[in-house]
């Protein structure tokens, strides 16, 4: 594959049918805004009436990543590229906690919806959304945290992604990446990480393929500066840097009503769970059969519990 020969939204019918959908697909289009300190941020909206649910994806992924999710849906939808993610700039200093991302997020809610969310997150955007909801109650009508609680350990499931984004920072062309996605067990079929891979990606001026998130950039300084006798400063760990303790503080402040949607495979154990349920004694916990990655699993099945939320508005 080569840029000029796809455009981001090419690979939609076709995932429209791999989930029966047999509807006219929605339009959709590219949203671009300008933030305060002159960084870019960057969302997918589906569909022209204003939007009903705002989608926050995990770290090292981007808002194609809810594409077939969304479709499922079938309702106005919002999917966001977080800070240092997608088409949105990366961070001068490489910051990406849940707090300094959910301010970016309450801005272009605020933008380019109308009136409050159900807001969904999955791995970094769940925490992202729970900070949004916390400060930010008014933009908030419902919160779906997908796999993930301030109480995971980043040594467990999280470390697979420090893994694998913590190799070489370019290759030859796409092929090679979408045959490390699959050694990892990332990607689904051959075809889904093809298409995931395309969309997470960019051909440089020299040739080289990168991908386009900040993550896989920390990751490897981070891998390359472990051997070291003290770490340097400017070669953070952004798994651990995004699982903070004040991500219960978050939850405990949020007035919405919670979902949490766990993987059965997932990151999050039942320990973990329980722990939620401790902190935030009226949220809802639903167990699905998938792994981490659940939106891209159980597509049609995770539409269905969102489909929930959106009608008990």
């Amino acid at each position: 594959m080569t840029d000029d020969a796809f455009d981001e939204f090419s690979f939609l019918p076709d995932q429209a049918r791999d989930i029966g959908r047999s509807a006219t697909l929605p339009p959709v289009r590219r949203l671009e805004l300008t933030l305060a300190d002159g960084r870019h941020l960057s969302a997918l909206r589906f569909g022209d009436a204003p939007p009903e649910v705002t989608f926050l994806h995990g770290a090292g992924l981007n808002a194609h990543t809810w594409d077939t999710t969304i479709l499922a849906l079938d309702a106005p939808a919002l999917a966001i590229d977080l800070a240092g993610h997608g088409d949105s700039s990366w961070r001068d200093d490489a910051a990406y906690a849940p707090r300094l991302l959910a301010e970016d997020v309450a801005v272009a809610l605020a933008a380019w919806t109308d009136g409050p969310q159900v807001l969904v997150g999955h791995s970094l955007g769940g925490l992202t959304a729970a900070a949004v909801a916390a400060a930010h109650p008014d933009r908030v009508a419902r919160l779906v945290i997908v796999d993930i609680t301030p109480g995971v350990d980043p040594s467990a499931g999280p470390s697979q992604v420090r893994s694998f984004f913590a190799g070489p920072t370019d290759w030859t062309d796409r092929d090679e990446l979408v045959e490390r996605a699959l050694a990892f067990g990332l990607g689904g079929t051959r075809e889904a990480a093809a298409r995931g891979v395309f969309l997470n990606s960019r051909v440089r001026p020299d040739g080289r393929v990168e991908w386009k998130h900040h993550f896989a950039h920390l990751a490897a300084a981070a891998a390359a500066a472990a051997p070291a006798a003290s770490a340097p400063a400017d070669a953070p760990d952004p798994l651990r840097a995004v699982l903070s303790a004040s991500g219960w503080d978050d939850l405990a402040a949020v007035t919405a009503p919670v979902t949490l949607i766990r993987g059965e495979e997932g990151y999050v154990t039942e320990a973990d769970a329980a722990a939620f349920l401790s902190r935030v004694p009226t949220a809802a916990v639903t167990v699905v059969p998938a792994h981490h990655n659940v939106h891209e699993e159980i597509p049609v099945p995770l539409a269905a519990l969102v489909r929930e939320q959106i009608d008990a508005l």
